[in-house]
């Protein structure tokens, strides 16, 4: 057995912090922090997961209003110990080329593209820490055999938890978190 890598060890005895991910330059591409804990991505990823969020990117950037930003593949610092990385996101913040991660008040949307090795975090852990956080809106994307399901949740604010707001597919409107026109078969060519 090899030994671990300096990088690897957590700077102190209570573990990994939020801001510990931007002094991690070697560190795999899409490093996350959950409780605490660094989570690497370290799998290859299939073709249609970057197709898919690229279609979608786009989708969204062509139809956001005014004063919202799209980004992928940027950290969400939710607290102190948690800073996962969505595959998209839409933000009020304006654009600043140094940044490394968003405020979760700053978020009006959370997208995330289920994979065989996320699909556990996506649905569980990420759909209540986003919530948690007062995140509105959370997408996952389901394949669904060779097309896309959008399951869409938005915040109960009393009870700070997502609810169901529906599984589209085909050809869709959305309302929120901003109106936009989607066709969920046509993401994938």
């Amino acid at each position: 057995m090899t030994a671990l890598p300096g990088w690897m060890r957590p700077p102190r005895a209570e573990g990994w912090f939020a801001e510990d991910l931007d002094h991690l330059p070697e560190a795999p591409r899409h490093t996350e922090l959950i409780d605490g804990a660094l989570v690497f991505m370290t799998s290859p990823q299939r073709s249609s997961h970057g197709r898919l969020v690229t279609s979608l990117t786009s989708a969204l950037i062509e139809q956001a209003p005014r004063g919202i930003e799209v980004e992928r593949e940027m950290t969400v610092r939710l607290d102190a110990r948690n800073r996962p990385e969505p595959d998209l996101l839409a933000t009020t913040a304006p654009y600043d080329p140094d940044r490394t991660w968003y405020a979760p008040q700053d978020v009006v949307l959370v997208v995330e593209v289920v994979s065989p090795e996320s699909a556990h975090r996506d649905r569980t852990v990420k759909l209540r820490k986003y919530a948690e956080a007062g995140i509105p809106h959370y997408w996952r994307i389901e394949a669904e055999g060779t097309s896309p399901a959008l399951h869409a949740y938005e915040l109960d604010g009393p009870t700070a938890a997502y609810a169901p707001a529906g599984i589209l597919r085909g050809a869709t409107r959305l309302r929120r978190p901003f109106p936009i026109d989607l066709d969920l078969d046509a993401l994938l060519p």
